[in-house]
């Protein structure tokens, strides 16, 4: 998207920035150390509200914006075939990646743990670290060091196709009506098919849990920046958008119609501009506090 940005010729510089994730993102943004993110939607949301993960606790980053929901990150859930885990239920006594202390992933582990009646103490071992770098949790699980982990990532995840053509690996489904209590406790989850034949060796679809990555910015960038910036990229260069940018979710998912689908926290003037000039319908609960 900075390349975009950078080759239109416009009154506009980016510089793209690699970093931890969406705790970071928001946090940056929220102290102007960014002026725009990627964040998943939960991870705003409890940015927003100062709840959720440690790091937000009584701390809410009130000038935290939505720009854009822009595709699927899925709970992924993989389990060793040899481990008899075909259900969340299954994961008692187990060796299981929960994702690190105080992160989005483990919140999320919580919050599905506890439409089961669970917690992180029925475990064997919470096991915390990397997903999917290397001598990461994707690792373990292929050496057999754990039974199972939780990554949430884009369908496809090459770190889940590489361990999956080395090792015994199964996608563990979650039923409907579990999501879907999740869903009228906590909004931002929803779900999704993973088709079967995604990964190798798993042929069946897998019924999951989806967050969204979501474009975050500040109540303090202009709104004619986050305007020109979303005009640019999601409109006069959508084609580039599209086909430039090396990500087959955005591709496969992200339109201006689904682009306010998960929207956890409230619209940045500027992408209210823009989304309202390409007739697209905004929630009262989305629209910007008033000043």
């Amino acid at each position: 998207m900075a390349k975009i940005i950078n080759e239109t010729g416009i009154d506009m510089r980016a510089n793209a920035r690699s970093t931890g994730g969406s705790v970071f993102n928001d946090r940056a943004v929220g102290a102007g150390q960014l002026q725009m993110g990627i964040s998943q939607n939960n991870i705003a949301y409890y940015a927003y509200n100062g709840s959720g993960v440690e790091a937000f606790k009584g701390k809410p980053i009130k000038n935290l914006r939505g720009v854009a929901v822009l595709y699927p990150e899925t709970i992924q859930i993989l389990a060793r075939k040899d481990s008899g885990i075909k259900s969340i239920s299954d994961m008692k006594g187990k060796r299981v990646y929960v994702g690190d202390i105080g992160s989005g992933t483990e919140q999320d582990v919580k919050n599905l743990f506890g439409a089961f009646g669970m917690s992180l103490d029925n475990l064997k071992a919470p096991i915390r670290g990397s997903a999917g770098s290397a001598g990461s949790a994707v690792g373990l699980l292929r050496d057999g060091q754990i039974d199972a982990m939780f990554y949430t990532v884009g369908i496809g995840a090459s770190a889940i196709t590489e361990a999956a053509q080395t090792a015994p690996i199964n996608l563990v489904s979650i039923k409907p009506e579990k999501i879907k209590e999740l869903h009228t406790k906590y909004p931002f989850y929803t779900e999704l098919d993973i088709p079967g034949g995604t990964y190798p060796g798993m042929d069946k679809d897998t019924t999951a849990v989806t967050l969204k990555a979501m474009l975050v910015t500040s109540s303090k960038v202009s709104e004619d920046t986050v305007y020109q910036f979303m005009e640019t990229v999601f409109s006069k260069k959508k084609k580039a958008f599209y086909n430039d940018i090396q990500n087959p979710n955005l591709k496969k998912y992200f339109t201006l119609d689904s682009a306010l689908e998960g929207m956890s926290i409230p619209l940045h003037p500027g992408a209210v501009k823009f989304f309202k000039q390409h007739n697209i319908s905004i929630k009262d609960s989305q629209m910007p506090p008033s000043s």
